[in-house]
């Protein structure tokens, strides 16, 4: 899997601990939109994409299946985030 491009708005919410929204191009034929980048106590991590369920927790509508593709999605989006042109 090669992730061919990735797209980031920045939140600019002073006291927001979402920080962006990532779209990504998978093989230059699959789109992610809604991949959000939120600071944590530890750090920087991403959220798929989710939907609130009838009783109130949210369920991923579309995530990695394996660690490594996880690890892979994430450290990219996290260095276009880093990369990221700021005003």
């Amino acid at each position: 899997m090669k992730i061919s491009d990735i797209r980031i708005r920045l939140v600019e919410k002073a006291e927001s601990k979402l920080k962006a929204v990532a779209s990504i191009t998978i093989d230059e034929c699959f789109v992610v939109h809604d991949i959000k980048v939120i600071e944590g106590k530890d750090g920087l991590f991403i959220s798929m994409p989710s939907k609130k369920t009838p009783d109130g927790e949210y369920k991923d509508i579309v995530h990695p299946i394996n660690t490594e593709t996880r690890e892979l999605i994430s450290s990219q989006v996290i260095e276009a985030y880093n990369n990221a042109p700021r005003e």
